[in-house]
């Protein structure tokens, strides 16, 4: 046998072995033994992968919010329940125009307020009266949740739900009948308006009219979901998806996507499929780093429960006329951007429509100058056309290919690699993307970012998780050689993209 035959039959060998290990496990959940080691432990975190449903919602990216309803008319960020539905009258709602304008600022998705914790319901419910039905808008004829379904089929944009648990209005709150009450209302908002995409829950829990406070039976919520939705991920108080921390936008220098779990036990009673969880995951999710080596360790249990980061354009929720001076300019919401999505996070941004059913003139100039500022900074990839070398790298190509589904890795069992690119000429940059392939899972602990000055390396910035997307920026540089030096993952690190970029 030839050399050059060995030397091909090795390297494809290892290309198998990569694969193998990395495929082993797809789930997005796994338990951890009693007699799992360090390394075992380290292995299954490795291996532990997002839902189909969580895969496409991380690759949003980027999610509107609508919140529409009493509170516009009332000037109230919370309601009390006694409102008088005669005072909702849009009068000129054009929920088109709210889709239409945010999806030419780039989000993927929205989801309309339903119900607030007044009670008020933008659809028809034939379990209250307490809604549009007895509203002048539309002569009492109108469906809000309707008309921004229909928008987002015709601009081909997913669509999701806000229902708040909390219900100030209903005289079932506080009684087991609310949950019966909530279960009918949540089954016509999935059954009657087509495909739902997301649907979204906050924690929000206070007295009803009776004075009472409710047991809310998530459980059997998430089950009418999974039965009626089951593409819908289900949002903070739910099992897919988990709440940031902070209303700021701001995700976490480290932000990893699987956590502990310790109430996967709960699997063996409430799940038939073992690949389907519908409970949420118990553990701390409010620290600094919530899934490094130290958390992981002691953990009974591992699952993949990405972040949403969520904040308002306005100071408030709602819309409110005082604060049409204080939207937030495009440089903010730049700089959101970088530490929501460039944090392996999605990004929920409200933008309130107005007492007339629109979106309002300062919000969309805000959004209008913020996609011409995404789209002026990642116009061009700095290391287009650059070579690539890694001497224990398989792939290489593949992280400039613009394909997130080719992802480059490393031989054999080789947790470190070091990527140089030549730039083939001096480029001028200032921000540094890096994406993983989470379909095989998010790997990567700690890396470095450097450039050469003509004589020696220098450190440009450096990091610690990746994720989905990572965005860093740092004082402008101007090299041809620049190298990523991959200093701890968990197994063999998959990185899918990686691009340089000058800030408009």
């Amino acid at each position: 046998m030839s050399k050059k035959i060995v030397i091909t039959s090795l390297f494809l060998l290892s290309i198998s072995y990569c694969l193998k290990a990395q495929n082993d496990v797809k789930n997005n959940f796994v338990n951890i033994l009693s007699s799992d080691t360090p390394a075992d432990i380290i292995r299954k975190a490795a291996n532990v992968t997002p839902s189909p449903r969580q895969l496409r919602w991380q690759e949003l990216e980027l999610t509107a919010f609508f919140h529409i309803g009493m509170n516009t008319f009332t000037g109230r960020e919370w309601g009390d329940g006694k409102e008088d539905p005669k005072l909702f009258n849009p009068t000129a709602l054009d929920a088109r125009q709210w889709v239409r304008t945010v999806k030419a600022a780039g989000f993927k998705q929205v989801i309309i307020t339903a119900k607030h914790h007044d009670g008020f319901c933008l659809w028809p419910s034939k379990y209250t009266e307490h809604s549009v039905k007895n509203s002048p808008w539309k002569n009492g004829q109108g469906d809000v949740v309707k008309e921004v379904a229909a928008a987002c089929r015709e601009y081909k944009i997913g669509f999701g739900i806000y229902l708040s648990p909390w219900d100030r209005n209903s005289p079932l709150y506080g009684t087991d009948a609310y949950n019966d009450y909530f279960v009918n209302q949540l089954t016509e908002l999935l059954t009657q308006y087509g495909r739902v995409d997301e649907v979204w829950f906050d924690g929000a829990n206070g007295e009803g009219p009776n004075g009472k406070k409710q047991e809310y039976d998530f459980d059997r919520w998430y089950k009418v979901i999974r039965k009626l939705q089951p593409s819908a991920v289900i949002a903070i108080m739910g099992p897919d998806v988990r709440w940031v921390g902070t209303e700021t936008g701001y995700g976490r220098e480290t932000e990893w996507s699987v956590v502990p779990a310790n109430n996967l036990d709960q699997l063996a009673v409430t799940a038939k499929s073992q690949h389907d969880i519908t409970f949420k995951p118990k553990g701390d999710m409010r620290g600094d780093d919530l899934g490094g080596r130290d958390k992981i360790k002691n953990a009974t249990g591992l699952v993949w429960y990405p972040a949403e980061a969520d904040v308002s354009i306005r100071p408030g929720w709602f819309f409110h006329a005082e604060e049409n001076d204080k939207v937030k300019s495009p440089e903010k919401l730049m700089d959101i951007y970088y530490n929501s999505v460039g944090r392996n996070c999605v990004l929920l941004l409200n933008i309130p429509p107005d007492k007339e059913g629109l979106l309002n003139a300062s919000d969309v100039k805000a959004l209008q100058g913020w996609k011409k500022l995404r789209d002026e900074t990642f116009k061009i990839n700095q290391l287009k056309d650059a070579a690539v070398e890694c001497n224990n790298g398989v792939n290489l190509k593949s992280i400039l290919d613009d394909d997130y589904n080719t992802w480059f890795t490393t031989r054999n069992k080789d947790t470190s690699a070091v990527i140089t690119l030549n730039l083939k000429g001096s480029k001028t940059f200032d921000v540094l993307l890096l994406q993983e392939n989470i379909s095989i899972g998010q790997r990567v602990e700690k890396f470095t970012f450097e450039y050469w000055d003509g004589k020696q390396w220098e450190k440009a910035i450096e990091g610690t998780t990746i994720g989905y997307k990572r965005l860093l920026r740092f004082s402008p540089i101007t090299a041809n050689k620049v190298r990523l030096i991959i200093q701890s993952s968990r197994l063999n690190p998959t990185i899918a993209t990686m691009g340089l970029y000058k800030q408009s």
